[in-house]
């Protein structure tokens, strides 16, 4: 396939053809069967270095305008794709290489993993007079499994705090659970699973 579309920013094995970063960004929507933000798609194609940030936004342009892919939400920013996209993506994944398409679905199932955890374990940062509470919530499904208010003195530490519990809400449950029933064994295997246990001297 002849390349015709620009190269900045795009790693060695990424898609330098127009017709190509159309058909992965067809794929990466019909595959996690979700709808992803434009950004959220930009982010991904660009995180991976799958292909240049202005060829992926006309992409996205020109397969909005055809209709392949149907956006929605507020300012038309969530993307999904029509069944003629999920046809032509269908046929067509073999055109693209598959470090690109495995790249592209890893991160985006990651991308919709992450935004699970956040909405079922909501996290408030209020403001007080001496600086800041942060109040996490771990979810049960229908009901709180544990909260707690954490003090920090300035909202740099706030947002450090949302975005560490953030990563693993179900590692800070087990390990709180561990430490208020004196279980140190699983306190230990917890810490060396993250690679935080302490190192033998």
């Amino acid at each position: 396939m002849d390349f015709d579309a620009f190269t900045g920013g795009v790693e060695p094995g990424g898609l330098r053809n127009k017709n190509e970063i159309r058909i992965l960004i067809c794929y990466l929507l019909s595959s996690v069967d979700a709808p992803l933000s434009k950004s959220d798609i930009l982010n991904i194609i660009q995180d991976n270095g799958l292909a240049n940030y202005f060829e992926v936004t006309d992409a996205l342009a020109e397969l909005t305008e055809k209709g392949n892919v149907i956006t929605s939400g507020e300012k038309n920013e969530l993307c999904s794709v029509s069944d003629t996209a999920r046809m032509i993506a269908k046929q067509l994944d073999t055109a693209l290489p598959p470090v690109v398409r495995d790249k592209a679905v890893a991160a985006a199932i990651n991308l919709l993993a992450k935004a699970k955890r956040e909405n079922e374990n909501q996290v408030e940062i209020v403001k007080t007079a001496r600086g800041y509470n942060v109040i996490c919530h771990i979810s049960g499904g229908d009901m709180d499994l544990m909260n707690f208010t954490l003090y920090v003195p300035d909202l740099y530490q706030a947002n450090m705090v949302k975005r560490n519990f953030h990563r693993s809400p179900q590692d800070v449950y087990s390990m709180m659970l561990a430490l208020v029933t004196g279980n140190s064994d699983m306190a230990f295997t917890i810490l060396k699973q993250n690679g935080t246990a302490n190192k033998k001297q």
